[in-house]
């Protein structure tokens, strides 16, 4: 073997080496940021409108924005279930405003400005056949 041929593999295995090392890499593992349990890990700091020690469990739908910050977790689950018992989209829009009034008015006794209400949840809930037209 002549030592031009050797630095030519020694050239080629090193950059394969490189390449699959580079992909391995890249992969994300156990400390990704939204890895299993980044909820609970945020809950725990008190973060995204749950109190600290709250726990929003993996396939628990929790009220997120800013009125929710405004709530304890036992009126977040009443607004919870009073969404999931609506049945038309006009009493699902009723609740998100009457919700949306109350936040409002909780918000300016603590001298906090509200955004405009999103209200997307109606129209999704319709498009998932949730509740009817």
């Amino acid at each position: 073997m002549t030592s031009a041929t050797f630095f030519k593999s020694l050239a080629i295995g090193t950059a394969l080496t490189a390449a699959l090392s580079a992909t391995v890499l890249a992969q994300s593992g156990p400390g990704a940021a939204m890895g299993p349990g980044w909820r609970t890990q945020q809950a725990s700091a008190g973060v995204n409108g749950l109190e600290p020690g709250a726990r929003a469990g993996r396939g628990m739908q929790r009220m997120q924005g800013p009125g929710a910050a405004l709530m304890t977790a036992e009126e977040r689950a009443a607004n919870q279930a009073r969404m999931a018992s609506v049945k038309t989209y006009d009493e699902c829009k009723a609740v998100q405003a009457e919700q949306h009034a109350a936040m409002q008015a909780r918000a300016t006794e603590k001298g906090i400005t509200l955004p405009a209400p999103q209200s997307r949840g109606c129209d999704m809930r319709k498009a998932r056949g949730l509740i009817t037209g």
